[in-house]
């Protein structure tokens, strides 16, 4: 929600994640996960992602080495986009684990969204169609949003009872400088 604001006016947005998910269907890619997890990770040649998140997300070290396959490409995705860049007043980058794969070392300034976590599980559960275990099990190999929220350059509140739209124009207005919006 709030990336899509931010490309509505006008800010290139690198979606992090789904550049992440559509690396999954790179060949190469899928050749270096199936030798570390087995091709019990594929249906139809493809790598199930569902399948894949049952195994990470309750095994640390199996999700350290899937980030170790994935994330390099991700950077060097990222690194090639960021170069396409020149002449914005500013980039954003949108990304469940920013701080944890080390992306933000990118970046100059960091917005965190926060939420409180009731409200983040039921958005995940619809959106990923998951089981509350499920997200929580994702969320327990996520920082704690207060760490995030401590790092952070600029904080959105999005709990649904604070209006998400002026707090974006806000921080567009400091970051380009303009005086109107």
């Amino acid at each position: 929600l709030v990336a899509g604001i931010f490309e509505v006016l006008g800010v290139p947005v690198y979606h992090a994640d789904a550049e992440a998910k559509r690396m999954l269907e790179d060949p190469v890619i899928i050749g270096e996960v199936t030798a570390l997890f087995g091709d019990g990770v594929l249906a139809e040649g493809q790598i199930d992602r569902k399948k894949l998140a049952t195994i990470v997300f309750n095994d640390k070290i199996a999700l350290d080495k899937l980030n170790g396959i994935v994330h390099p490409y991700v950077r060097k995705d990222l690194e090639r986009w960021i170069g396409r860049q020149e002449g914005q007043p500013y980039i954003l980058q949108e990304a469940a684990i920013l701080f944890e794969s080390g992306f933000n070392a990118f970046f100059d300034k960091i917005i965190v969204v926060t939420c409180p976590v009731d409200v983040a599980i039921t958005r995940v559960m619809k959106r990923d169609n998951a089981g509350e275990s499920d997200v929580r099990a994702r969320m327990a190999n996520q920082w704690p949003e207060q760490k995030k929220a401590d790092m952070a350059d600029y904080l959105i509140n999005n709990d649904g009872a604070e209006l998400v739209i002026p707090q974006v124009l806000k921080i567009h207005k400091e970051l380009t400088g303009a005086h109107t919006v």
